[in-house]
């Protein structure tokens, strides 16, 4: 597609690969409009980048209503949803707290689903439309510690492949990109150590990928990407 004037909405697009999809998708010259729960680093990023800012949470129906109303009012339509927005809470599986385990689902999944169901049914109206799911390597194998946000990634993974079987024949196509380690907030914010090197993935590597997908002529389309640095170093 050409992403010239194209209308994309970003989640979770004030850090990391959110902020880097976005950036790179107004580089292309998209319209780009980003989501996100901290209003003042929502209208920092905003400004930083020259996109259109929605304060909302996706994991919450209201919001997620709200911001597509207020893309249509804006924007008369979407061309592209990327759900991005997600969170990751990590321990053994004797030591999960029930409450722990619904917040990452709510994000990665319901969150994921409700931002979905509404881009969907601008695509199938508009007969054309492109979403894009970040998930994950652990969206196709365990690990230890990972109940809540592997289970939301293999979950996020299964979303697609339906989504996908739905949509195509309004012209829709529906992306899954797998990310390896990411260097990113990510880490930090989930509560476990993450070392820095040149040789592993940066952020801007997963926005390129994204956009290069996206370009593609509208008749063909990448279905599921994984994205792996080459030989990463701790």
């Amino acid at each position: 597609m050409n992403l010239q004037n194209a209308v994309a909405l970003v989640t979770g697009g004030t850090l990391g690969i959110g902020k880097a999809i976005a950036a790179a998708l107004a580089a292309a010259g998209a319209r780009v409009i980003i989501t996100g729960r901290d209003a003042g680093r929502l209208a920092e990023v905003a400004r930083e980048l020259g996109v259109h800012a929605i304060q909302a949470d996706v994991a919450v129906e209201a919001d997620v209503l709200r911001t597509y109303a207020e893309v249509e009012a804006k924007f008369g339509g979407l061309d592209i949803l990327v759900n991005n927005a997600g969170i990751g809470v990590f321990g053994p599986l004797v030591d999960f707290s029930l409450a722990d385990f619904e917040r990452v689902m709510a994000t990665n999944v319901t969150g994921a689903m409700l931002m979905g169901r509404e881009a969907a049914k601008l695509f199938v109206r508009q007969n054309r439309g492109n979403l894009v799911n970040i998930a994950s390597t652990a969206a196709v194998r365990g690990a230890p510690n990972g109940t809540a946000y592997y289970a939301s990634k293999f979950a996020l993974r299964g979303m697609t492949e339906c989504w996908r079987a739905e949509l195509r024949k309004h012209n829709v196509r529906v992306f899954l990109v797998n990310p390896s380690e990411v260097i990113t907030n990510f880490a930090v914010t989930a509560g476990f150590a993450q070392k820095d090197h040149p040789s592993k993935l940066q952020s801007e590597d997963i926005a390129h990928m994204v956009r290069a997908i996206l370009e593609m002529e509208d008749r063909g389309f990448t279905t599921e990407l994984t994205v792996f640095a080459t030989n990463p170093q701790d």
